[in-house]
C-alpha cells in the first residue's frame, strides 16, 4: 500500500464544524424522520438475525453494537466515491469532498455484523443518526442479499440513489483522485478516510482494484506536492 500515514499527515489541518450545509430539495432530518425509518427497517427485517453490510467507513468505525462479524460479498453492487459534495464532515467549501456509497453494477466484498437481539432498536437509531442528516436521504437504507461462507443471507445496507441530486456519477479516477488528495473538513481529510477504509480491507484480505488504484494516484499527487519523508 502506497498511501501511508505520513502522506495523510502532510493533507490533514484543524478546521472547524461550518454547520448543515442544505442542497436545494433537501431538509434537515428530524426525530420523527429517525423514528419512522427505523421502525420501517425493523417492520422489513428477516427474522434469521439482523445483519448491517460495511463497505466503507462503517468497517473500520461501526459506532453500533455488534455480536459477529463476517465477510460478505454483495453482487449487482460496488462501491465509489459518488456521494456529493462534502463541504462539512471531509471536505469544505473551496474543496469539497466526496464519500463513498454503494452505486450499481459489479460487486462488492465488504463485512457484514450482526446486531444484538435485544438492541435493534436502540442501534438502528444510533446508525440512522449517524448515516442521515437531511432528508430524503442520497443514500437510503435497504435490505440486499449478500453471500458469505456461511451461506447467504439479507442485511441492510445504505445505497446510492442515483436520482438524488447528490449522485456525483460523471468523474473520471483522475478528477476523484484529485479530490481524495485535497478535501478536508472538520472531521478530517479524504485522504485519510481513503487510507483507513484501503487498509482496514487489506487487514481483510481484501483487496479493492479501484481503490487500491485510487490510493497509489493520491500517493502520488500528495508526494509531487509535498514529499513524504522516508
Amino acid at each position: 500500500m502506497r498511501l501511508s500515514r505520513d502522506h495523510v499527515a502532510k493533507v490533514t489541518r484543524q478546521m472547524p464544524d461550518p454547520g448543515i450545509h442544505l442542497l436545494p430539495g433537501f431538509v434537515p432530518a428530524t426525530d420523527a424522520d429517525y423514528d419512522r425509518v427505523v421502525a420501517e427497517i425493523i417492520a422489513g427485517a428477516p427474522n434469521d438475525g439482523f445483519w448491517v453490510f460495511a463497505y466503507g467507513s462503517l468497517i473500520w468505525n461501526p459506532d453500533f453494537d455488534f455480536t459477529e462479524q463476517r465477510k460478505a460479498v454483495a453482487r449487482g453492487w460496488r462501491r465509489r466515491f459518488c456521494l456529493g459534495w462534502d463541504y462539512r464532515w471531509r471536505g469544505n467549501r473551496e474543496q469539497p469532498g466526496l464519500m463513498l456509497a454503494l452505486d450499481r453494477g459489479g460487486q462488492c466484498n465488504g463485512v457484514i455484523f450482526r446486531l444484538p437481539d435485544a438492541a435493534i432498536e436502540a442501534n438502528m437509531h444510533r446508525l440512522i443518526r449517524r448515516e442521515m442528516s437531511m432528508v430524503p436521504s442520497a443514500f437510503p437504507p435497504r435490505w440486499i442479499q449478500v453471500e458469505t461462507p456461511e451461506g447467504p443471507l439479507k442485511a441492510l445496507t445504505f445505497a446510492m440513489n442515483r436520482n438524488s441530486g447528490r449522485y456525483i456519477g460523471t468523474l473520471d479516477d483522475e478528477a476523484t483522485a484529485d479530490v481524495l488528495a485535497t478535501a478536508c473538513g472538520f472531521r478530517g481529510s479524504m485522504a485519510e478516510y481513503l487510507h483507513a477504509t484501503v487498509s482496514h480491507l487489506d487487514m481483510l484480505g481484501i483487496r479493492d482494484r479501484h481503490l487500491w488504484r485510487l490510493q497509489e494516484m493520491v500517493a502520488e499527487r500528495l508526494e509531487r506536492e509535498m514529499p513524504v519523508s522516508s
